[in-house]
C-alpha cells in the first residue's frame, strides 16, 4: 500500500506550482512567462509522480513528462488522453531556465498553464 501522506504531499506540491505559475503570470508585470512555464511544467510532473507514488511505482529521477506519462498508462489507460500535453511541458522543465535555450511569450506561457495535464 502506498504512503498515503506522501501521496498528498506530491499533489500539494503540484498544486502549488499550479497557483504559483498562475499568479506570476496574472498578477506581475512584466508577466513572468518562463517561471509560469516552468512551474505549469513542474506542477505536470509532482502530478504525474504523486500518481505514480499512489500505485506504489518509485518514479525515476527525470523531468521528462512523457516518460512519466508512459509509466502512468501502465496503471491507467486514460493517462494516453494527456500524452500531447506532456510533449508540449516537457522542454518548460529545464530548456526554459537558461537564457537563449527556449523563447516563451505570454501566448505560450497562457497555454501551459492552461494545458490540461493539471486536472489529473
Amino acid at each position: 500500500m502506498s504512503d498515503i501522506n506522501l501521496v498528498h504531499e506530491w499533489f500539494n506540491y503540484s498544486t502549488n506550482d499550479l497557483i504559483s505559475a498562475k499568479h506570476l503570470f496574472n498578477n506581475l508585470y512584466p508577466k513572468q512567462t518562463e517561471i509560469a512555464c516552468y512551474l505549469s511544467q513542474q506542477c505536470a510532473e509532482k502530478a504525474l509522480k504523486g500518481f505514480l507514488f499512489f500505485k506504489d511505482t518509485t518514479p525515476p529521477k527525470t523531468h521528462n513528462l512523457v516518460e512519466l506519462c508512459q509509466m502512468c498508462i501502465i496503471h491507467d489507460s486514460n493517462f494516453l488522453e494527456i500524452m500531447d500535453a506532456c510533449a508540449d511541458l516537457t522542454p518548460y522543465g529545464v530548456a526554459v531556465r537558461y537564457p537563449n535555450e527556449l523563447a516563451v511569450d505570454d501566448t505560450i506561457a497562457k497555454a501551459a498553464i492552461d494545458k490540461e495535464i493539471h486536472d489529473i
